[in-house]
């Protein structure tokens, strides 16, 4: 007989004997008190600093938003009632495609579940749209990105991180006249680094190639109308399809392609993971709608952002923690084993009330685990206090290496 539960067992006891068992955190966020939060987990609530959240301008708990959906549930009820073809497009979902065209300037949006889907759906669906097609991967793309391209089963090349010297090496040896993808993000949220967008167009006019940018970590919080690095460098016109999220800085749930007309169109005929699921709740949507509105015009709110992470670094680093120097908005604080890495987010949750999740494999490569810090607008000077003095004591405690 075959013992299943003994397999799955097993499954498990490999993760933990690594030091790499994730164990889910119980903790309920406060409306209008971010980042504070309810922890659970050691039975009687108590509140705490929450210093791992993607909504990374605390969008999610927006008069503006919560208000839009509050109106919407009011309106049109919770659920779309189908897929988009059959009874899921309403009124909200129209309204946030136009929205977020309109922000990326393009032709057309599509909304998707999440921002995993929207990666997963678009790639696999492009591999089997253009013939023959080639897609040139960064190393470093999200784990959306490369299981988009592994469904297409079309042909992969995977470029050095960020390295255009290796890029255009792969690009000169594809017949200029194959359809080939460059597939890359914009800001990557492990490393907190950012592509070289235009020198990617550059390359990608020259061989003919067809771009795909993943924009997930940069929309809301960069760029004149929060578009995203493209908007911000100048170089939105020359991506063909920028991918976003509305799950981190628009603080709500979902994901989006935006691009021609004819693209989405292609997309949306053909993609399984968006004709055969669910539409996202119109409440859901009528909150990004508020969210996206909204940030458009808050460039006071990014420049606060941008502030506000630049002092945590240089506060970490006055302090001599391994910060991992990055242009982005995210502070990776490098610790280098799973057990050690938890360790230290214990202490802090437990000695100092501090949330921060440790980041292992595969979120990234082993050897190289970390804290992932994200400052919004609404963490202030007590609050990094705070938290670099319990840093400091933690990396005391633990004896923890300081090199970055």
């Amino acid at each position: 007989m075959i013992n299943y539960e003994n397999n799955f067992e097993t499954a498990v006891a490999a993760v933990k004997a690594e030091g790499r068992y994730r164990v889910f955190a119980d903790i309920e966020r406060i409306k209008g008190a971010f980042p504070q939060a309810l922890y659970h987990g050691d039975g009687a609530a108590r509140e705490i600093t929450v210093w791992c959240s993607n909504d990374y301008l605390g969008m999610g708990q927006h008069p503006q938003v919560t208000s839009a959906m509050h109106s919407a549930v009011d309106k049109v009820g919770a659920g779309a009632g189908g897929t988009r073809n059959i009874a899921g497009t309403t009124h909200f979902h129209v309204l946030l495609e136009q929205e977020l065209a309109s922000m990326h300037g393009k032709e057309k949006a599509l909304l998707f579940t999440s921002g995993y889907v929207s990666n997963e759906a678009t790639l696999s669906t492009i591999s089997r749209v253009l013939p023959d097609c080639v897609i040139l991967s960064d190393e470093c793309n999200h784990a959306s990105m490369i299981e988009g391209i592994r469904a297409g089963r079309g042909s992969k090349l995977i470029w050095r991180h960020n390295d255009l010297d290796h890029l255009e090496e792969l690009l000169s040896d594809i017949p200029i006249d194959r359809p080939k993808v460059i597939a890359f993000e914009s800001v990557y949220s492990m490393d907190a680094d950012i592509a070289p967008l235009s020198e990617i167009c550059d390359l990608a006019d020259k061989y003919n190639a067809f771009t795909y940018l993943d924009e997930v970590h940069a929309v809301g919080l960069y760029g004149a109308q929060g578009g995203g690095i493209a908007q911000r460098d100048g170089v939105a016109d020359r991506i063909d399809v920028i991918e976003g999220t509305l799950g981190k800085a628009f603080g709500v749930m979902g994901g989006y392609v935006a691009s021609t007309s004819s693209f989405v169109d292609a997309i949306r005929s053909y993609a399984s993971g968006f004709i055969f699921t669910t539409a996202l709740s119109p409440v859901l949507v009528a909150g990004a709608l508020a969210s996206v509105r909204h940030l458009r015009g808050a460039n006071d709110l990014r420049t606060r952002h941008q502030e506000r992470a630049a002092k945590l670094k240089s506060m970490l680093s006055a302090a001599e923690l391994p910060v991992m120097k990055s242009p982005s908005h995210i502070v990776p604080l490098l610790i280098g084993d799973p057990i050690r890495c938890r360790d230290v987010t214990d202490f802090l949750l437990h000695q100092h009330d501090i949330y921060v999740q440790p980041i292992n494999y595969p979120t990234v490569p082993k050897g190289t685990e970390r804290l992932r810090l994200t400052p919004s607008p609404l963490h202030t000077d007590h609050h990094m206090n705070e938290l670099t003095n319990a840093l400091r004591e933690a990396w005391a405690t633990l004896k923890l290496s300081r090199a970055a």
